[in-house]
């Protein structure tokens, strides 16, 4: 049995895991992480995509989580503006529903309570007049306007190993820990491959990252037992042909008192999501059913003028949100605040109850403090002005950046350019290094993923299988052909054990 030994020993490849995971390594932590899947593959794959402070959470008075996600959204932003960016919300005014003032009051609150550089504060339009207005239906004349944030959920989990990594920390994906003992200085941890393979590496502190799985880590891996449980919920999404051609997103206000949000998605299309229920099943398993489909297609009918069918559906996708357990009486008002529970009977055992992708930071941080208080040893916190792979960006700039990249490589299709650019930022370059044409990239696997792309997921983003690179890495898998997933699978096959894995770091 190879035995390895490290200060932190994380147990989860989502937002969490891989945001304690960098912070960790980056105070000096020696760091491993392990996930069974690919990253990213659940939850944090299936949100609506937002970096944002919850607007609608002040109506449930979280006033102390509203905040910190509003103070995040800024530093977030700052972190990586390849992928995220500033995105104006409209929200149709809906005399059934809320009255405006109490909407106007609410978006004061918004508006204020942590401080904004980047984000533009509220205001009322005439829907009559403004852009916004023409896909909606003549009966909705006023609205409101507000600031959030959009970001490319699974490329910032990718993004944050990658940093881990680069700060020292093994990433191994496709790896499950099937046992945690705990020890007279640490734990005694058992990592099994997909391949049945199992070794056993020695950890001083073990944290439980894993999400909709971590009651049942604690009880089959650790033997130990939570004071807290999370609560799952169940959000599915749609995605249709692009239903309008401006760039802003709408919040669309219900009368089961739900919200659902339409926004602009990978240039042609538009994402409507999302949908909240209570949930048992295998959190590995979840699908939007044939209900959630027509719910989402009903509540934005009501709203545009095109009216939206299941069959204009061109995908969907669920996830299961792991939430903090308040005892709330429905789905929709259960908290999407976090708590940290610290086992300190012998080695640390920290465990992640909740959280939501714009507090990742702020958690990951306030996790790893608690650890370094047990461990002792590390460097200051850092990731408040450190940015993501890819994000320095002159100025956060993107605009111009991607205009640069176009300019330094002419011959490069302006649609790659794009792509190139919000995918990977300034590591976009890594990707073009000595091409100086179009042939330079490679086969062209599928309709705009050519090998040095997809060499480049294989050796420094743990991609290791077609779905990994068409829906988590990128969304390409919205327009590969009928036989695409098929055919990278066999180029993978082929390629992918001629490349350095980063699993070995």
């Amino acid at each position: 049995m190879q035995k390895l030994d490290f200060d932190i020993l994380v147990i989860g490849g989502g937002i969490n895991g891989a945001g304690i995971a960098r912070d960790a390594a980056g105070r000096g932590y020696s760091v491993l992480l392990c996930e069974k899947d690919d990253l990213a593959q659940h939850t944090s794959s299936a949100s609506t995509k937002l970096i944002h402070g919850g607007l609608r959470y002040l109506e449930y008075y979280e006033f102390g989580l509203v905040r910190k996600a509003l103070q995040e959204r800024e530093v977030l932003l700052r972190s990586a503006p390849h992928i995220m960016w500033p995105l104006r919300f409209v929200m149709p005014h809906n005399r059934a529903m809320r009255p405006a003032l109490l909407i106007r009051a609410g978006l004061f609150l918004y508006d204020h309570l942590a401080r904004r550089e980047i984000l533009r504060g509220s205001r009322t339009i005439n829907l009559h007049r403004h852009p916004a207005g023409s896909p909606l239906k003549p009966s909705f004349g006023r609205g409101f306007v507000y600031s959030d944030g959009w970001v490319q959920d699974a490329r910032l989990v990718a993004l944050c190993a990658m940093d881990a990594a680069e700060h020292g920390a093994a990433v191994h994906t496709r790896t499950r820990c099937i046992a945690a003992t705990r020890e007279a200085t640490g734990w005694l941890v058992t990592l099994q491959a997909t391949t049945g393979q199992t070794w056993q590496v020695r950890a001083r502190s073990l944290v439980n990252a894993a999400g909709p799985w971590v009651g049942e880590v604690l009880g089959t891996v650790t033997q130990r037992n939570a004071a807290r449980r999370v609560r799952l919920v169940k959000g599915s999404h749609i995605i249709v042909p692009r239903l309008y051609d401006h760039h802003y997103a709408y919040i669309f206000q219900n009368p089961d008192k739900r919200i659902i949000f339409a926004i602009p998605f990978e240039q042609d299309f538009t994402l409507i999501g999302t949908t909240d229920i209570e949930y048992t099943g295998d959190p590995g398993l979840v699908r939007a059913d044939e209900d959630e489909i027509n719910y989402l297609c009903d509540m934005a009918s009501s709203y545009f003028r095109h009216r939206i069918k299941p069959a204009d559906v061109v995908w969907h996708y669920s996830g299961v949100r792991p939430l903090l357990d308040d005892e709330s009486s429905n789905a929709s008002s259960v908290t999407r605040d976090y708590a940290l529970e610290c086992d300190t009977d012998g080695a640390p055992l920290l465990s992640v109850f909740g959280g939501k992708i714009t507090t990742f930071r702020k958690l990951a941080e306030e996790a790893v403090d608690r650890l370094q208080s047990l461990l002792g040893g590390g460097q200051p916190a850092w990731t408040a002005q450190a940015v993501l792979p890819g994000g320095d960006i002159p100025g956060a700039d993107y605009d111009a950046f991607c205009q640069h990249i176009q300019t330094r490589h002419p011959w490069l299709d302006p649609v790659l350019t794009h792509r190139y650019t919000r995918a990977y930022g300034t590591r976009c370059e890594r990707i073009l290094a000595g091409c100086h044409a179009m042939a330079d990239l490679g086969e062209e696997i599928l309709p705009g993923l050519y090998e040095a792309e997809a060499r480049y997921l294989v050796d420094n983003e743990w991609a290791r299988t077609a779905a990994d690179m068409l829906w988590r890495r990128s969304k390409l898998g919205l327009k590969a052909l009928k036989d695409g997933e098929q055919r990278l699978s066999d180029w993978l096959d082929k390629h992918q054990g001629h490349h350095s894995s980063p699993d070995a770091a």
